[in-house]
């Protein structure tokens, strides 16, 4: 069984991620791979040079993705010929992992499920649930960014109601982190078929 896993920016989802591998569950992360795939997928880089050329690759050798995320922010042709590029190698890895996976089930954590319309994907989704404020607060302390920036970030993400819209399981994560470990366990039990209501 694949489990998708989304939550807007700051939601948690990295944190509830951990818990479900403690719990031996597989788990992967597709916007690490997202970040990363230019960087360390062959193929990714080389499709990269040939629409992008040179101009975001730094003395090291590796993609200046701050510069990168800067231009395709204004940018949205650019946007669309770099998700082009990513997205199907990003797909193939999870695909490549769902398939190699041995847990009960495999979790695959994407921010952007609601967005990319891709719940179809999955047989269960779980949506890790906050208020706009903690969100702010978390991502720009985790991040070290402005608020006006994880704000505008927010902006360009479905809106809770859209998100949870698609969910079989929501954890509100808005209190302490051992709160939050307990409904992941619940949740843990369920997808195995454990009554714990009985």
């Amino acid at each position: 069984m694949i489990i998708g896993l989304t939550g807007g920016i700051g939601s948690g989802k990295s944190v509830v991620g951990n818990f479900f591998t403690e719990l031996g569950i597989d788990v992967i992360d597709a916007d690490l791979i997202s970040r990363n795939i230019l960087d360390t997928n062959k193929k990714a880089r080389k499709l990269f040079v040939k629409s992008f050329g040179n101009e975001f690759i730094d003395k090291k050798g590796n993609v200046n993705r701050e510069q990168l995320r800067t231009t395709i922010f204004d940018d949205k042709e650019k946007k669309m010929s770099l998700e082009s590029i990513i997205h199907p190698l990003v797909r193939e890895e999870i695909i490549n992992f769902t398939d190699q996976s041995k847990s009960i089930y495999k979790i695959v954590m994407v921010p952007l499920i609601y967005e990319t319309q891709s719940s179809n994907f999955y047989e269960k989704i779980i949506v890790i649930d906050c208020d706009e404020q903690e969100q702010i607060e978390r991502a720009s302390k985790r991040d070290g960014k402005s608020k006006e920036n994880i704000l505008s970030i927010i902006k360009t993400q479905a809106s809770r109601n859209e998100r949870n819209s698609i969910a079989d399981f929501i954890i509100l994560n808005d209190s302490s982190i051992e709160d939050l470990r307990l409904k992941v366990i619940q949740i843990h039990q369920k997808l195995l078929g454990i009554n714990i209501d009985a």
